[in-house]
């Protein structure tokens, strides 16, 4: 058997999704800025593609930029926005953010800008009241993660657009939905955020595509310039096929979805504790957080070990970011929320979409109670 719980890492595309794509390689490969009337119907297409998008993130009547992935959604999102302002600014990110905005920090530090980070809690959420004392009249952007992609912590984003209504008015906030998007609601015109990055291939959608989200009257400058498309935002011709995919994987997508995965995560969570006494969860309790992601410190197993026994089995986990495997580093998150270095490096990321079965959730803890009992023997003291 098989278990593939690295769905924060990718999903597989869905059946759909994959039936569309073939579809549209025989058929649907003209180019939407052609004036020609197969031409026509793709760029029909794509703008319904935009209104499904937009309906699902609670965006009606806002704009969206489609993307090559999350990473140039969040860029476009920072550096396109403070590109506009034309003084300097304070720069806000949290401690646990993707590389995708904490790698801007650089960036935006010579455009000028100071970037502060806001501190983390031990559940891997903001520290609202440091975030607070750090808003004020220099703040022009705050940045924040609706889900964190290793412990799934989210984001109490209503009471920080409530904070910088009262005290800083003017700052824009930019909020990272890679992990949040269709598994957590979201009403974007109502919470009052200026921009919402979100990708294709963490909802079953194809690799090499995302979007951004912007409300209305958001000052954007882009990063790419050629012939204007996406509103010159984002110029280059349209990838027809992953965004026509994202439609689809977006329409495929089902309310109860996220409720049938949070099941499976609590019994994956419930046979870890009773099959390994030692399990302890880095993050927010199970029962909270987003719906998908399990985070566990396995002492004193490091997670690369785990990891290579794991896979032998046909289970498939990871030990933090995708972004990050190959480092192998301790995480940055885990080390901002506090968690002790020697826990760090032997936690595990279990990450579940709507494609996981109980069988697979039950696979992989009694495998992984298996080789935790064996290795525990041998590790070093």
């Amino acid at each position: 058997m098989k278990a593939y719980l690295d769905n924060s890492a990718t999903t597989r595309p869905g059946d759909s999704v994959a039936a569309l794509a073939g579809e549209l390689l025989e058929s649907g490969w003209y180019n939407p800025s052609a004036l020609y009337k197969p031409a026509l119907e793709i760029q029909k297409r794509i703008d319904e593609t935009r209104e499904i998008c937009l309906k699902a993130a609670g965006a009606e009547k806002c704009r969206i930029v489609f993307t090559s992935g999350g990473t140039e959604s969040d860029n476009l999102a920072l550096l396109g926005h403070m590109r506009t302002r034309r003084g300097k600014g304070d720069v806000l990110i949290s401690s646990v953010e993707h590389p995708a905005v904490s790698a801007c920090a650089e960036e935006l530090r010579r455009m000028g800008h100071r970037v502060l980070e806001i501190p983390a809690l031990q559940d891997g959420t903001v520290d609202l009241g440091r975030l607070e004392a750090m808003m004020g009249a220099d703040t022009a952007m705050i940045s924040l993660m609706q889900v964190n992609n290793e412990t799934g912590a989210e984001e109490r984003l209503e009471k920080v657009a409530e904070m910088r209504n009262r005290i800083c008015p003017g700052a824009a906030i930019h909020v990272d939905g890679v992990q949040g998007f269709l598994r957590v609601p979201l009403r974007f015109r109502s919470l009052g955020i200026q921009s919402y990055a979100f990708s294709a291939h963490k909802i079953h959608g194809l690799k090499g595509t995302g979007a951004l989200i912007l409300a209305e009257g958001h000052p954007v400058k882009p990063l790419l310039y050629g012939g204007g498309q996406e509103g010159n935002l984002r110029s280059g011709t349209e990838n027809t096929l992953g965004i026509l995919a994202l439609g689809e994987a977006v329409r495929s997508w089902k309310e109860e979805d996220a409720e049938r995965i949070r099941g499976i995560k609590l019994r994956l969570w419930r046979n870890l504790q009773e099959l390994i006494p030692e399990a302890a969860v880095n993050g927010p309790n199970p029962e909270k957080g987003a719906p998908h992601i399990l985070n566990v410190a396995l002492e004193p197993v490091r997670s690369q070990t785990m990891l290579f026994a794991l896979e032998g089995d046909g289970v498939y986990v990871s030990a933090g970011s995708a972004c990050a495997s190959r480092k192998q580093k301790i995480s940055p998150v885990l080390k901002a929320m506090g968690v002790a270095t020697s826990r760090a490096d032997c936690s595990l990321r279990f990450s579940l979409s709507r494609e996981t079965t109980e069988a697979e959730a039950d696979y992989a803890a009694e495998r992984t109670a298996f080789h935790y009992n064996a290795l525990k023997k041998y590790t070093r003291r």
